[in-house]
């Protein structure tokens, strides 16, 4: 399993059950009204609403949530108005991170995500200096004692897939973003659970990275991916399961 990957599995399963549910939850309504305001309130016609619910089911957020972000994005209901921005940089050992926000004040989150890159050795850096690095994908992590290979790739090459590697144990299944609803409703019909089931910004390369800068840039991660205005974070490294392990604990 790619060090990104394996970051992104250990986050999701700590986000369904430790104290930052609530955080999460937040996360996923943003995603949920700004979708819903920029293409409308059917998730039939718009694939990114599709998507953002199918995020948030898997989540357990409660359908009055998903109903209200829903109306809040079409103009139904009052709320709050958030922007969408992307900021990119470098974290230690050069490893590239690409950093997806929704705020209401941008001047603010980019104060306060500067700081957090500086704190653990990275830095800001311009537009477009990493985005071509990465790639929108729908990613499953599926465990390899729940299902044969055969199996598995006859139910997601039909819906979409179009990698499936195997590694430390598990199956890391990528599809296009656009694939995504689509993927994750074969593999539920089919009786495959998942341990992630989420679309990030992938990697089209990994910087191997050890020892202490290893320990840095997961601190980095973390501290971007604990920002209540960051939806979700990315980078191109690749480090050792047992010191991710370790640190993310």
């Amino acid at each position: 399993m790619s060090g990104h990957s394996k970051w992104h599995s250990i986050r999701h399963k700590k986000a369904v059950v430790d104290a930052k549910r609530g955080k999460q939850f937040a996360k996923l309504i943003k995603e949920i009204t700004v979708a819903a305001r920029i293409g409308g309130g059917d998730p039939d016609a718009n694939p990114r609403l599709r998507t953002a619910i199918a995020s948030a089911k898997a989540m357990n957020l409660p359908g009055d949530n998903i109903e209200r972000s829903i109306k809040r994005g079409t103009g139904e209901l009052e709320g709050m108005q958030y922007e969408e921005v992307v900021y990119e940089g470098y974290g230690p050992g050069g490893v590239a991170v690409f950093v997806e926000v929704m705020t209401d004040n941008k001047n603010r989150t980019v104060a306060e995500l500067r700081n957090v890159f500086t704190k653990h050795g990275g830095n800001l850096s311009e537009p477009g200096s990493v985005a071509w690095m990465f790639s929108k994908k729908g990613i499953f992590m599926v465990e390899e004692e729940v299902v044969g290979e055969e199996r598995l790739m006859e139910v997601a090459l039909e819906a979409g897939a179009d990698d499936i590697t195997l590694s430390e144990g598990a199956y890391e299944v990528t599809c296009p973003w656009e694939s995504f609803v689509a993927l994750k409703e074969a593999l539920e019909e089919a009786g495959i659970p998942t341990t992630l089931a989420e679309v990030i910004q992938v990697p089209q390369s990994t910087i191997q990275i050890e020892g202490g800068q290893a320990q840095q840039v997961l601190r980095l991660m973390d501290g971007l991916d604990d920002h209540d205005d960051v939806q979700k974070v990315s980078a191109n490294f690749d480090i050792p399961a047992e010191v991710m392990e370790e640190v993310s604990a």
